[in-house]
């Protein structure tokens, strides 16, 4: 299971019920234990049927509980909440049995009332603070006092003395394990529906930048045209050799305008059906070179210091055209800080491909450090900005992750993992 999966309500109040099925063992454990104590130790006399029956109903709830939590279907607060209060009408059968009020164990009652203050909705808690009160009270009606032995009044009183001391050990004890432990899945399933509202967002914009990326690729499409005829035009019309220093420069508009139709097209497939099937299998050496190859083409006067890892598996990867977009985006943005050298570190094992990519620029602002990735930030004096945003985006829909930091010698270093195909993953 994914960590969205586990950290669903129903999840969660599945985690809930076991820690209430282990309470309940240690429950059964300290009702066995407390009467052998009173009768041997304390000289009690105790009603033993009534409590032995309540202890093997109890233990019977247990049972039921062991085989709802392994019987795959989900777990809903109202069957925490039913259990909950089969426990206090255990503990006051219990009770009953033993003393009614004057039993020093009494405050067993507030076990169940801090389980449904905890994980429970606020209706579920003050039904049980009401139940609780009305079965504590009861107790000072209905009770059966134990019977002392020959030690009656001394008994009695160390018996209530342990009692009390247990009784702090044990609240303690419970706080803290059973408490923070439902408020620790709590307060995990909070972090997981931030992480997911955060995505949300993420994936809104995105779709919002994918939009505005389709529209401009449909209004540039016409100027672009018109460009491209009009740079024909003059090439035909300065044909003569004379014009030699005027041809090459149209060639380089031509060049230039046929790269942005190549953007704009690759937009528009992007935005499309095209992408789902874009991706294909490809080695992870082939594909690196074939992705510096590529940014080579557009950026031939900045120095790239590739260095691959000795003896690599032979792993593939999914070539993909976003993928390869926002790697040769991020080597742009690093060239664009750092125009004498960049530097592109690639080592990958059986499953995943490690890349480092370093520039020896002027470093990123404190400020706007932590947004990178997260919202769209223009920067190009420091070269990172909306495309690191779309690269973030990029990266992690295939399962990847991106980190960024500063070098102590100056400038960023860029620390990227992808997934990889390797042989047993072929099966």
């Amino acid at each position: 299971m994914d960590g969205h999966a586990t950290n669903t309500p129903a999840a969660t109040a599945h985690r809930n019920l076991h820690r209430l099925y282990l309470l309940r063992n240690f429950e059964i454990t300290a009702i066995g234990a407390g009467i052998i104590v009173a009768m041997v130790f304390f000289d009690l006399a105790l009603p033993l049927a009534p409590l032995l029956i309540i202890l093997g109903l109890i233990t019977l709830l247990n049972l039921f509980t062991f085989t709802r939590l392994h019987s795959g279907r989900q777990v809903s607060d109202r069957d925490i909440f039913i259990q909950t209060l089969l426990d206090v009408a255990g503990l006051t059968g219990v009770f009953i049995c033993t003393g009614g009020a004057a039993n020093p164990f009494v405050w067993f009652y507030l076990l169940p009332l801090m389980i449904a203050a905890t994980i429970l909705p606020r209706t579920h808690t003050w039904v049980m603070a009401v139940i609780t009160v009305i079965c504590y009270s009861s107790l000072f009606i209905v009770n059966i006092p134990p019977g002392f032995g020959h030690t009656q009044h001394q008994g009695g009183f160390q018996m209530h003395v342990f009692g009390m001391w247990l009784g702090f050990v044990m609240s303690a004890g419970f706080v803290a394990v059973i408490i923070v432990g439902m408020a620790h899945s709590l307060r995990e399933r909070d972090r997981k529906l931030a992480e997911a509202r955060e995505q949300a967002l993420r994936n809104e914009r995105l779709v919002a930048l994918g939009t505005l990326a389709t529209g401009a690729a449909h209004e540039l499409g016409t100027p672009l045209g018109t460009m491209a005829i009009l740079t024909s035009e003059l090439a035909q019309e300065y044909a003569d050799p004379a014009y030699g220093a005027l041809q090459k420069r149209l060639g380089i508009l031509r060049s230039q305008i046929e790269r942005c139709k190549q953007t704009l097209s690759g937009l528009s497939t992007s935005a499309g059906v095209g992408r789902a099937e874009s991706g294909h299998r490809m080695a992870v050496k082939a594909y690196l070179e074939q992705v510096i190859s590529e940014w080579r083409r557009q950026r031939p006067e900045t120095a790239l210091e590739t260095i691959f890892g000795n003896d690599p598996p032979a792993c593939e990867i999914i070539a993909e055209h976003t993928l390869t977009q926002a790697l040769v985006n991020i080597l742009n943005n690093a060239a664009e800080a750092s125009p004498q050298q960049v530097a592109l570190q690639a080592t990958w094992t059986l499953q995943e491909l490690l890349l480092e990519i370093t520039d020896r620029g002027p470093g990123l602002n404190s400020d706007i450090h932590g947004q990178l990735g997260k919202i769209p930030v223009t920067t190009k004096g420091e070269g990172l900005g909306i495309g690191l945003y779309l690269a973030h985006a990029t990266i992690q829909r295939l399962g990847g992750s991106i980190e960024i930091t500063q070098r102590e010698q100056g400038g960023t270093r860029l620390h990227i993992t992808l997934p990889l195909l390797c042989s047993e993953d072929r099966q």
